[in-house]
């Protein structure tokens, strides 16, 4: 019978259909993506699952190549070299990062200059770097699957800000449906709006009108990307005091970006440049961007907007990816990496998931994902000092780089960590902030569910084969089966008596066999 139920035991922690469990995916393998864009140039190193990469590292420089495109159609001379210069630093340091693959891909500045191939061979010959050229197509395409892979079932208009050109691109059903690139990046914005009052809303709209574009956001959310839109996020979280410093998956209504517009107006670049997560930089195109995005939203028909931390760079990554490993979870397989590399016992996660289980057949399929990504990271404090464990959990959830997942998500599961790791039934301070009292208290059933998880079975598989937690009418009920009824006792009745009262319901121990 126990080695029955373990067989059943493993099958349910690696169904995909009932509980999201991630297909195989692609061993770890770092890759380098050097984007050489119209104002900075950055390299950025992916390490871990292919599916859900971590940075390695990220360095950006500021060369600002489209700076006097507008004006002269060429980049200027200091500009180029201070291109090549990162070109040559970033290839210095890629010699000893071990990378099996390096993309050097280019944008709008180098894409529009008239002297767009010196960069090039200058990169070849002083730099060894072959730079792709990327049309604006391409990088539409690139941004839109840069969205796809961070958000599940994505559906929206991806609109890419960058220096030199405004990518927008269509998605929907894991696909890239059409894309236009327009000259409208942050760096072409202030002449265009020189040309008087109503300009940009007139070049904006017949753009649109143009391309085909008009009205196409009409109920759909507009996803934003690129480090204007993000600057422009980071702003409305202050303004709104929003609990959450984290800038993927924020969301804001459409009527924001015309609140912006004139509070970029009267905050005046100075008293942007003091807002710690917004840079000089940013602060000084902040007012242009925000003019830009009140006029798309409003010529698109859009009622909300999505911030992406992913866009481009990781859309590259990810069409390159077969089809099989771009259907597993982003959150799940990240949560997996990390809960392997942090936690004591291979594979413990997935198991207590199919264990608890059948305490929370209700929870709907974005609860359930939840639970399954909590016990994933159901070990991963174990190191920390135990009267600091709860609150371990609760900044790994809360603050760690996770893509497929928002606010309310991550609320929920900083809860759960919370209470598996110690924090009882009490709830975090200000999560209600971010999500609702009931789902919190699903939150905090599923923490101390895990907590019972991982004491009974001491982290490993056996204790798990031999016994299950279960319903029974309104009782919960823990099976001790065969020769388990040993692994009872004063601390695992303790963490069940917990558990029930968490869940308002009755429970016992059953000794079978």
């Amino acid at each position: 019978m126990g080695r029955e139920r373990m067989s059943l035991l493993q099958q349910l922690a690696r169904s995909r259909v009932s509980l999201s469990v991630n297909a195989p995916v692609s061993l770890s393998r770092r890759r380098a993506i050097i984007d050489i864009g119209s104002n900075s140039v950055r390299l950025v190193v992916y390490d871990g699952p292919q599916r859900a990469p971590f940075l390695l590292f990220n360095e950006k420089v500021t060369v600002g190549l489209g700076a006097a495109l507008s004006a002269t159609g060429r980049i200027d001379d200091e500009a180029m070299q201070r291109g090549i210069d990162a070109l040559v630093r970033f290839s210095g340091l890629l010699g000893g990062m071990e990378v099996e693959e390096i993309h050097c891909i280019a944008t709008a500045a180098v894409r529009d200059a008239e002297n767009g191939p010196d960069f090039v061979a200058r990169a070849r010959t002083e730099a060894g770097m072959e730079v792709e050229i990327l049309s604006g197509q391409e990088e539409g395409r690139a941004s839109g699957f840069g969205v796809i892979g961070a958000f599940m079932g994505a559906d929206g208009i991806v609109a890419d800000l960058g220096g030199g050109s405004l990518e927008l691109a269509r998605v929907r059903n894991g696909g890239v449906e059409k894309v236009v690139s327009l000259p409208l990046g942050v760096l072409r914005l202030a002449a265009i709006r020189e040309r008087g009052k109503g300009a940009l809303a007139k070049f904006v709209s017949g753009a649109l009108k143009k391309s085909g574009w008009s009205g196409a956001g009409r109920d759909l959310p507009v996803y934003m990307v690129g480090g204007s839109w993000r600057a422009l996020a980071h702003l409305d979280m202050q303004l709104s005091h929003f609990p959450l410093p984290v800038i993927h998956h924020y969301r804001m209504t459409a009527a924001r970006a015309a609140y912006l517009v004139r509070v970029t107006a009267q905050m005046g670049k100075a008293r942007l440049r003091k807002i710690p997560s917004i840079s000089a930089a940013r602060a000084a195109t902040l007012g242009n961007a925000s003019a830009l995005l009140a006029v798309l939203v409003r010529e698109l028909g859009s009622e909300e907007l999505i911030v992406s931390a992913h866009g481009l760079r990781e859309g590259l990554l990810f069409e390159r990816l077969r089809d099989e490993d771009r259907r597993p979870d982003p959150l799940l397989v990240a949560a997996e990496a990390e809960g392997e590399a942090q936690g004591r016992f291979a594979g413990h996660g997935a198991l207590i998931d199919a264990w608890i289980a059948p305490l929370f057949r209700a929870d709907p399929p974005e609860w359930a994902r939840l639970r399954r990504a909590a016990c994933l990271l159901g070990d991963v404090a174990w190191r920390a000092n135990p009267d600091f464990r709860a609150e371990r959990g609760v900044e790994i959830a809360l603050h760690g780089n996770w893509v497929g997942i928002d606010g309310y998500g991550r609320a929920m599961l900083a809860q759960a960590l919370h209470s598996n790791f110690g924090g009882g039934a009490s709830f975090v301070p200000n999560l209600d902030r971010l999500a609702d009292v009931d789902a919190l208290s699903r939150a905090v059933q599923w923490g101390l569910a895990i907590r019972l998880a991982h004491r009974l079975s001491g982290g490993v598989a056996a204790p798990l084969e031999r016994t299950k937690l279960a319903c029974a009418g309104n009782e919960i009920v823990l099976t001790l089966e065969g020769g388990s009824a040993g692994l009872g006792g004063e601390t695992v009745n303790r963490r069940l008596k917990n558990l029930g009262q968490a869940m308002n319901a009755p429970w016992r121990v059953e000794t079978t066999g």
